[in-house]
């Protein structure tokens, strides 16, 4: 394609890309990038296109399926102004994904049963901490301190695989005092 035609093209179509950006991101700023990005592929992958007529509806797919793949990466990694972040949440947060599930339910089958039952209510089953305590005849507190104690073991357990199996995994955090589920 000519310097001449991919003007034309652009001239053509950069108004109805602009306004279906803006009617996706919701931001002008975004939808400028979007449309900005669309031609840039337009102009590096344009030519494999045999059928020129075809043209606004390559842009405008494109367009969509560069829209999706950014509100991907933003759901997995949501941009968060530094100036709005508190020091403590900038600390690294544990690895998730360094431990299989079938490793974190093994290692939660060794943890001793008082602690692994409020552990598989609260953390698998979702369950409030006043529910288990119903559930468990016992008292709130309780609750709240097996807890605490079995994410410990089950931290230790865990640690203990990751030795055995050479990952390397960053340590748990603390939680953040107030932080109740229940």
């Amino acid at each position: 394609m000519s310097k001449g035609d991919f003007q034309q093209l652009v001239d053509r179509q950069y108004a109805p890309l602009f306004r279906f950006a803006v009617s996706l991101a919701k931001s002008e700023a975004d939808a400028a990038d979007l449309t900005q990005q669309t031609f840039f592929l337009w102009a590096s992958k344009g030519d494999q296109l045999r059928d020129r007529s075809k043209a606004k509806s390559w842009l405008f797919t494109t367009l969509y399926r560069e829209f999706l793949g950014r509100r991907r990466h933003e759901v997995r990694f949501p941009k968060i102004e530094l100036d709005d972040v508190r020091e403590e949440e900038m600390s690294i947060l544990p690895n998730v994904n360094a431990f299989d599930s079938a490793t974190v339910l093994q290692a939660l089958r060794e943890v001793e049963e008082p602690f692994r039952a409020p552990l598989t209510l609260f953390y698998l089953e979702q369950f409030s901490y006043q529910e288990i305590a119903d559930m468990l005849d016992v008292p709130i507190g309780t609750v709240m301190s097996r807890l605490s104690r079995g994410k410990a073991l089950l931290r230790q357990r865990l640690l203990s695989k990751e030795e055995a199996l050479g990952n390397k995994v960053v340590s748990f955090q603390l939680e953040k005092k107030g932080d109740s589920h229940g």
